[in-house]
């Protein structure tokens, strides 16, 4: 106990006081013109690119045939995760089954989606919601 007391007393400061570099660097870009100009324009191709993902996958599902799901709501939504509807039992057999990794309530990460995932993620789509 006397060790977890010690312990207790270093660690406890490093969670309850987060270092300073975080929001000097969040001061700098937000007050520096040019660099939050640049931040801006990297921000903008980031979500771009997941817009891109969501409506990328689901054309591939229209395209292949999967029409007994409307999966519009997956273009529909923002953020880094898309909520497919898949139900827990589907999700299971995405990993399972394709490997491929998703919440148990069926939020699938668009920010990790590549180009090249897209026709492999909804043909296992396809496979599971048969």
């Amino acid at each position: 106990t006397v060790q977890t007391n010690i312990t207790t007393r270093i660690i406890r400061p490093m969670y309850s006081s987060p270092p300073l570099h975080g929001a000097r660097l969040a001061t700098v870009l937000l007050t520096d013109p040019e660099l939050n100009a640049e931040w801006r324009t990297e921000l903008k191709v980031m979500a771009d690119r997941i817009i891109s993902m969501r409506e990328q996958l689901v054309a591939a599902l229209v395209a292949k045939g999967q029409l007994l799901h409307t999966w519009k709501h997956i273009s529909d939504q923002i953020g880094m995760f898309a909520f497919t509807g898949l139900n827990p039992q589907q999700v299971d057999k995405m990993l399972d089954e394709h490997g491929i990794y998703l919440t148990k309530d069926g939020r699938m990460s668009m920010a990790g989606m590549k180009p090249a995932d897209v026709s492999v993620v909804a043909d296992a789509i396809i496979k599971v919601t048969a």
